[in-house]
């Protein structure tokens, strides 16, 4: 008596190209999953934690107006460039109004 095989069956080429597809429709099209835990103790809110999971190519993400990583400093080389500019900007602000202060200053001690 033989026992069957409990050992799966390899994938063929045809399950790798299904993959591929698949992978490629989700990210042109985009996948939203959204969720809310909430904890409640005899009536009161203790705990909200909202998720909401998006999957999608850049350009589908652009598409629909989501382009975070483009401001992030972390992720971008321009926005990095963009907030040194701007502390670079407050700095000589902060130093031209600290001696528009001294100059008043001195003139109030006359």
């Amino acid at each position: 008596m033989t026992t069957p095989s409990r050992l799966p069956e390899q994938y063929g080429r045809d399950g790798g190209a299904n993959l591929a597809d698949i992978l490629e429709r989700v990210l042109d099209k985009g996948v939203v999953i959204a969720g809310d835990i909430r904890i409640n103790l005899l009536d009161i809110e203790l705990l909200t934690i909202k998720l909401r999971l998006i999957v999608a190519s850049v350009d589908k993400a652009k598409e629909m107006g989501i382009d975070w990583w483009e401001s992030d400093p972390a992720l971008s080389s321009r926005a990095r460039r963009d907030e040194l500019a701007r502390k670079d900007e407050l700095a000589r602000e902060n130093a031209e109004l600290r001696d528009r202060l001294a100059a008043l200053e001195g003139e109030r001690s006359r």
